[in-house]
Order: C-alpha cells, then sequence, then structure tokens
C-alpha cells in the first residue's frame, strides 16, 4: 500500500514542468512581447531543434562538458588531499586557513580574467576556474568529515594494531565518506558556473560563447537553450553523485 501511495509523486515534477512551460507560453502570447525580449518555450524549441541538426549544440556543450569534469577532478582531488592533511595536522590548518579563506572572499569573476591572461583562453584557463570554485566547499567537507571520526574508534583500531593504510581505508575514509560526498554534490553543481564564467571572460567554444554569441545577435531563443543545456549538465552531474552516494553509503540503509 505505500508503495502505491509513492508512486503518484513521481510525476510531480513532470506535472510542474509541464505547467510552467504552459505559464511560459501564455506569458509569453497574451503579452506580446517580441521574441527578443521573452521568446515562448515553442520558439525556444524550434531553436532547440535547429542547434541540434546543425551539430552547433552537441559541439560546445561537449566542450563545456569536458572542461566541467577536468576541472571537478582537479578541484576534488586537490582540496580532498589538502583536507586530510589539514584535518590530521591543527599546525597547517593554522598556516594554511587564512590564505584558504582569503581565497575564497575574492570572487571567481574577478580572477578569471587574470587566469584567462595567465594561461591564455583555451582550456586549461576555464579548468582552473573550474577546479577553483569547487575547491572550498569539498575541502571544508573533508576536514569536517576526517575529525567526525570518534575518538573511541582510533583507539580499538590500536588496539587491533592497524596500521595508517588500515585506519584510513576501514576507518576514516567511511566516516568521511557522507560529509565528503556532500561537498562533492555542491561542487559538480558549482563546476559547471565556473566553466561558463571561464567562456565568458574569453572563449570561442562552449555554451558560455553561445549565450554571448545569442546575446550579441538578440537571439534569445539561443541564449535560452544554452542556459537550459546547462541546468541539464548541473541536473545529471548532481544525479550522477546522488546515485554514487546512495551506493557508496548503502550499508546506512541496511543498518537503518
Amino acid at each position: 500500500m505505500k508503495s502505491r501511495r509513492a508512486r503518484p509523486g513521481r510525476w510531480l515534477p513532470a506535472l510542474s514542468a509541464l505547467i510552467a512551460l504552459a505559464g511560459w507560453e501564455g506569458l509569453a502570447r497574451a503579452s506580446g512581447l517580441p521574441q527578443f525580449i521573452l521568446p515562448p518555450p515553442s520558439a525556444v524549441a524550434a531553436r532547440l531543434s535547429r542547434a541540434l541538426l546543425d551539430g552547433s549544440l552537441l559541439g560546445h556543450t561537449l566542450v563545456t562538458l569536458t572542461e566541467v569534469l577536468a576541472g571537478l577532478a582537479l578541484g576534488v582531488s586537490v582540496a580532498s588531499l589538502l583536507g586530510y592533511a589539514l584535518a590530521k595536522s591543527s599546525a597547517l590548518e593554522r598556516i594554511l586557513s587564512p590564505y584558504v579563506v582569503a581565497s575564497q572572499a575574492i570572487p571567481i569573476i574577478a580572477i578569471a580574467p587574470l587566469l584567462v591572461i595567465w594561461f591564455g583562453p583555451g582550456r586549461i584557463s576555464k579548468i582552473l576556474i573550474c577546479g577553483l570554485i569547487v575547491f572550498f566547499p569539498v575541502l571544508v567537507n573533508t576536514v569536517v568529515g576526517v575529525r567526525s571520526v570518534p575518538r573511541e574508534l582510533y583507539e580499538l583500531m590500536r588496539s587491533l594494531r592497524a596500521t595508517r593504510s588500515q585506519v584510513f581505508l576501514k576507518l576514516e575514509a567511511p566516516a568521511a565518506m557522507p560529509v565528503l560526498l556532500g561537498g562533492l554534490k555542491i561542487g559538480a553543481t558549482l563546476s559547471v558556473i565556473g566553466a561558463v564564467v571561464g567562456e565568458f571572460v574569453g572563449a570561442d567554444q562552449g555554451l558560455g560563447f553561445l549565450i554571448n554569441l545569442g546575446d550579441g545577435l538578440y537571439d534569445t531563443p539561443l541564449v535560452f537553450v544554452a542556459v537550459l543545456t546547462l541546468v541539464a549538465m548541473a541536473l545529471t552531474l548532481f544525479g550522477l553523485v546522488d546515485a554514487l552516494e546512495r551506493r557508496l553509503l548503502a550499508w546506512r540503509t541496511v543498518e537503518g
């Protein structure tokens, strides 16, 4: 009975999306505004079809996706390693924490032009921007996750004569995993923002470039197509991390 009652709820997101699209279509047509100000969903769908048929949307999407995945991998790997080191060493934390916090006080949009100047308008600067925007949430969650391990469990591992690698693999990594994956969810969505910011500053490829192009040509439906593609990319990345979380933390459901 409980499962049958839960099934209708699965249709609520799709139903709400249909209602929103219908309202958008009605508002665009009733307002009488030209398409370069407020295009209806039907015009956006037609522009999407054209961009798919000529291959431009796929090409620009692949460029942005490559930058996002590379930046996400870079930011997560560096943040995880540094976060673990900070969690294990209070002296290192006192030395580096001011610099880490200061780096987050500077808006990424202010750093992006410098990275483009230093590393060129190619993909390297976009990957670095993605990595920087992902870095902080993953770093903080790693530190919090490692430090959340109860002291009693460390004493138990010592009594069992566990090696340092065994302590990490059997205790610290599983204990920190829930918090770390929470940071990864945030980082996965922020990485898309980082790529677009970099492409806004300087690029001749990518969805950010496509938004700039549509804006310059008053092709507002193209802007909507690129924005919606970015939304779909962020939702997909978030969903993949969520699926990974359910798989890696299945033991919590069993215990519950």
